[in-house]
């Protein structure tokens, strides 16, 4: 059989790609075509937000009991709205980590066995390489070289990006990541998971110079981010204003709410924008990639665009509704690392997931 990276430069190539590393099972089709970017055929998407809802974050049994019913109907889904059929697939694409072990055995399961089944090669992907590759699906895709901000879960980290698979690590979260200080800070408000959208939506009818919160290390002198502290900040000033009104969150009114809300996401706002453009300013680089669920967040964007369009800096986004976890990332991720030769699918379908997965390490073999 001929090299699958050879023949994505010189054909067609149809990767399917799943995505089951926490709680969203995704599934999409993207067609690779010699040097162009790949195009994204057909995705589909189920969140399991609703049923982790009741028990306040994600239980991993549930999610993977969920991801195996999800993942083959989907894959149906998919085929059916771009037009293809099972045996059409070249390569089968799946997150191999970071995430949920038990989530990412379903994925790399089904993936493996979709493989085997259809006698074709299969190909491992790191979730957070899906996220920075994700802009490349949008209308207005980067050109490498480029300053990475992956704001993704529990990751917080600044890249420099080459190419595809040439990754530099320049500053990380110490301890919590931007979503989870969203989604930490959410719950201290008595808002519902998940925590993140339901804080930027409350935030909007708020002022965020109403509380006086820490911005941590925004002059340490390096790329690296805090966020517990910020947390620990949100906690104080929850107890000190039930304390003085003599009520639990639950009963302050909205606008108090509102402005805590918006206080806290001034400040983890704040951080990554005055981080991401110090990194712009370290690297000397004219664009900046932001990508992960925090990239969603409407006045990140705003404050980007509006602090890059000063200095002359293109940056860009996934769509929207891309910048959850999602298969159309992990599709196109593959596509890209079999187009530019950085790697090869394997008909050994023998798996390993790894739930813990530094993106800087990458490149350097298991």
């Amino acid at each position: 059989m001929a090299s699958p990276k050879l023949v994505a430069m010189a054909n067609n190539l149809l990767v399917l790609g799943i995505e089951s590393s926490c709680d969203e099972t995704g599934v999409a089709l993207v067609r690779a075509s010699g040097k162009l970017t790949p195009n994204l055929l057909a995705h589909a998407l189920h969140s399991q937000v609703q049923m982790h809802q009741a028990y306040g974050g994600v239980v991993p049994e549930l999610a993977s009991r969920d991801h195996i019913r999800r993942v083959l109907p989907l894959t149906e889904q998919v085929l059916s709205e771009a037009n293809q059929k099972l045996n059409d697939i070249d390569v089968v694409a799946y997150t191999r980590g970071p995430g949920l072990a038990g989530a990412l055995l379903v994925g790399a399961g089904i993936a493996c066995a979709l493989g085997a089944a259809l006698d074709k090669p299969v190909l491992g992907i790191h979730h957070l390489e899906g996220h920075l590759l994700s802009p490349f699906l949008s209308t207005d895709p980067p050109e490498f070289p480029f300053v990475a901000l992956l704001v993704s879960g529990g990751h917080t980290q600044l890249m420099r990006v080459e190419g595809v698979g040439q990754y530099e690590l320049l500053g990380e979260t110490i301890d919590d990541a931007a979503g989870e200080a969203f989604d930490k800070s959410a719950k201290l408000l008595g808002l519902g998971y998940p925590g993140g959208p339901a804080l930027a939506k409350l935030a909007e009818l708020g002022n965020p110079t109403a509380f006086k919160l820490p911005r941590p290390l925004l002059h340490s002198g390096n790329l690296d981010f805090s966020f517990a502290g910020l947390k620990t900040a949100v906690l104080t000033q929850t107890h000190k204003i039930s304390k003085a009104l003599g009520q639990p969150v639950a009963a302050w009114s909205d606008i108090q709410r509102a402005d805590l809300a918006a206080s806290t996401q001034a400040a983890i706002v704040e951080v990554l924008v005055k981080k991401a453009l110090a990194a712009l300013d370290e690297t000397l680089l004219p664009r900046l990639v932001v990508a992960g669920g925090v990239g969603a967040n409407r006045q990140l964007r705003e404050e980007l665009n509006l602090q890059c369009a000063k200095r002359k800096v293109r940056v860009h986004y996934p769509e929207l509704h891309l910048c959850t976890d999602n298969g159309a990332m992990i599709a196109m991720a593959a596509a890209m690392r079999l187009q530019h030769q950085v790697q090869e699918a394997s008909q050994d379908y023998t798996f390993e997931v790894r739930p813990r997965w530094p993106l800087a390490t990458l490149g350097i073999k298991d």
